[in-house]
């Protein structure tokens, strides 16, 4: 099948910035994509080239079969779009707002409401719909904003940071819509700064910095790719900080990092579960009892760090270009 979004070494610069500087990204029918990055990445103009609003200087893109410069308005009709804004019209109410969208699409007045209906109950908005926007809450408007970019049933969504100002519960009704919509076989393509959201929704994470992509995988590639887990031991007593952190350097065969004010030491290492078990032998030799310990595996703040800003360990991953 083809992706409901390719594209292929992507440019684009505005005045003496390079925004793009040959992004490619692939996204199957029923699969989520998060596209990560600092700010001033990418990311946006991306999003921005790949739903019709910019023209890039050089590449090539199609969403849902569609080229986004020679066929712009098919593409425009097959994607459903929430920017990191919410564009809404305060002056008017939650549903006066998708029945608008509705006949955008060239919705029948019938459909149109019967749509709004449904998105208005899928958005626990129901209560609230005959109110002016302009009175709703932040995180009103924000998932009225959502609801709108699916009024149109898009195999293509595009959400750009679409959690933003949303509290816990609304996010998480938010990634509950998106798992139902990728169980449909819509195609997602996700920008967040939320890392959570990254792990918990994307099947597959690009990762961008100063317009080009440096890693790609499954979010468990990206985290093996780190290579490391982190242990970090916890004394019972002060005066044991010193002799702990000589013990885990010499058993671990890293450097490790003492805090005096937590009480802790810290270090990196390959195989936690091997220096763990070593490490608690040989301090009981020695008659040090810990507070504790803990084991992290890496995650994807880990990745986002080693790989923006530029970092020699993009390379590592394979995934540079």
């Amino acid at each position: 099948m083809k992706p409901a979004i390719r594209a292929t070494a992507l440019r684009k610069r505005f005045g003496a910035a390079q925004a793009l500087d040959g992004v490619d990204l692939e996204v199957g029918a029923g699969t989520v994509l998060a596209l990560l990055g600092p700010n001033g990445a990418g990311k946006s103009t991306t999003v921005r080239i790949l739903t019709t609003l910019v023209t890039p200087d050089s590449g090539h893109a199609e969403v849902a079969g569609h080229d986004v410069v020679r066929a712009a308005r098919r593409v425009r009709a097959s994607i459903g779009l929430a920017g990191q804004h919410a564009a809404v019209d305060g002056r008017l109410t939650g549903r006066e707002n998708l029945l608008l969208v509705g006949r955008l699409h060239r919705l029948s007045r019938r459909d149109a409401a019967r749509r709004a209906d449904e998105l208005l109950e899928r958005f626990a908005m129901t209560a609230v719909a005959d109110r002016l926007a302009q009175t709703y809450s932040g995180g009103t408007r924000r998932r009225l904003d959502l609801a709108a970019s699916l009024v149109n049933r898009a195999p293509v969504l595009f959400l750009d940071e679409p959690s933003t100002g949303l509290d816990p519960r609304s996010r998480a009704e938010l990634w509950s819509v998106v798992d139902e919509l990728v169980a449909e076989g819509t195609a997602v393509l996700l920008t967040t700064q939320y890392l959570d959201e990254a792990d918990r929704l994307a099947d597959h994470i690009t990762v961008v910095n100063q317009g080009r992509v440096v890693a790609e995988g499954t979010p468990e590639q990206l985290k093996r790719g780190i290579g490391s887990e982190r242990l970090s031991v916890r004394v019972q007593l002060p005066e044991y900080l010193e002799l702990v952190g000589d013990v885990v350097r010499r058993v671990g065969g890293h450097p490790a990092v003492a805090d005096p004010v937590a009480g802790e030491v810290t270090t990196c290492t390959a195989d936690g579960a091997r220096l763990l078990t070593e490490l608690i032998r040989q301090l009981d030799d020695l008659g040090i009892l810990l507070a504790g310990a803990e084991l992290h595996r890496p995650s994807l703040d880990d990745v986002f760090l080693a790989l923006t800003p530029q970092s020699p360990t993009a390379a590592a991953l394979g995934g540079g270009r």
